[in-house]
């Protein structure tokens, strides 16, 4: 068999590339659905809804490159010609169909991509060459946009790919012609007589199609959903000596070995701190946090759930501490009230004071097991028992 294609047959590469294209597709599908339909309660089950979904983008990022082969390939070939060109309205659908498909084999992996690289979350792609993508930051809108177009895109491609079938099988069965056969390994030469491609016109009717289909997608909330998020809790305003300006609370938990980094919005502060010389006390913090408000990437709506935060009847958490200064600089040293449990924290952090502002940072790491989140992950491995928090601010001195 030519490893090249003739105006009469399909070569070897071309066969090889389709084949794959099409076992990769059909084992995709059923892939991604079973992943995500998932339940994650438990440690084992999650443990099982990771590998899935970490199987289902390690085959779609396989697919996105075996695909852009199978395209630049196909550029170079020539096209073997219909065998019943007098069927124009039937070889012009074909046509438009075969775009559908070249277009959805490249959407539907890249869409993926971006929405993993996009968001922190479990499931790693398993190759060495990390999980971001140049030019694709790390947003939950983006994340939410990708996620709808990946949708929307895998509807175009099942239902295209559900035509090319049943054109296949017609040709195969009523037709009785070698349309088919000459897509699978073996030798089989067939041709009709030459006849101009529908390629332009196909291709806008493709086009045509994803406008519609993405307009459809917009219709029915597709993009810019993360799932469901818990309600966020209305922090009153605070005042006291030190206002805060702008500021991040942020932690950081290592889970299937890859670190998931997320913030708190919304967060109060108040702030009293005395800037003599000396050791000792020299102040009070008292710090609340909306549960609801936070954002973890893929694992938010999870985090939110009874097993972790369980925001619906914790909405807040509070962290009242003492500021003392001692040999080794500030800290930071009190109680911790999340979920319902009370646990003496240490914040050690540092501070400049530029006249009437005021610039802190510091970190510090808690073990969820003291506050009942997560019981059910036991395992490290699966997710860390130690959890990074990371704060900065800005403040300014109350007139």
């Amino acid at each position: 068999m030519a490893l090249t294609n003739t105006s009469q047959s399909y070569g070897a590469i071309t066969k090889t590339l389709h084949w794959l294209t099409a076992f990769g597709i059909l084992g995709m599908i059923p892939l991604g659905l079973i992943a995500n339909e998932l339940p994650y309660d438990t440690a084992e089950q999650l443990a099982n809804k990771a590998w899935l979904f970490s199987l289902h983008k390690t085959v779609g990022v396989a697919l996105f490159f075996i695909a852009l082969s199978r395209i630049l390939w196909a550029l170079t070939q020539t096209k073997p010609t219909p065998l019943h060109p007098e069927r124009r309205a039937e070889t012009f659908a074909a046509e438009t169909v075969h775009w559908l498909l070249y277009g959805s084999l490249v959407a539907v992996p890249l869409s993926g991509w971006v929405h993993h690289a996009a968001t922190a979350g479990f499931a790693p792609i398993w190759w060495p060459f990390g999980q971001s993508l140049p030019l694709v930051p790390e947003s939950e809108t983006l994340s939410g946009i990708a996620s709808g177009l990946h949708w929307v895109f895998v509807w175009v491609l099942v239902l295209s790919l559900g035509l090319h079938i049943a054109g296949a099988v017609k040709h195969h069965v009523i037709d009785r012609d070698a349309t088919l056969r000459r897509m699978l390994p073996c030798r089989t030469q067939a041709s009709g007589p030459k006849t101009r491609s529908h390629g332009l016109g196909a291709a806008a009717t493709a086009l045509a199609a994803w406008a519609v289909a993405l307009v459809l997608g917009g219709f029915v909330g597709a993009y810019g959903h993360g799932g469901e998020t818990a309600e966020v809790a209305t922090l009153q305003k605070v005042e006291s000596d030190w206002q805060v300006t702008e500021g991040t609370l942020a932690l950081g938990v290592r889970q299937f070995g890859q670190e998931v980094e997320g913030s708190f919005g919304e967060w109060t502060a108040e702030i009293t701190y005395d800037e003599s010389d000396g050791l000792g006390p020299k102040g009070d913090v008292t710090v609340e946090v909306a549960i609801g408000s936070l954002t973890l990437g893929s694992v938010t709506a999870q985090a939110m759930g009874p097993d972790f935060f369980d925001a619906t009847q914790f909405p807040t958490a509070i962290f009242t501490a003492q500021i003392l200064r001692g040999d080794n600089g500030l800290v930071a040293n009190g109680t911790l009230d999340l979920k319902g449990r009370q646990v003496p924290i240490t914040l050690p952090f540092a501070l400049t004071i530029d006249g009437n502002v005021a610039q802190m940072t510091g970190s510090t790491t808690l073990d969820r097991r003291d506050f009942g989140i997560g019981d059910n992950m036991t395992d490290p491995a699966q997710l860390d028992h130690m959890v990074r928090i990371d704060v900065t601010l800005t403040a300014e001195r109350a007139e």
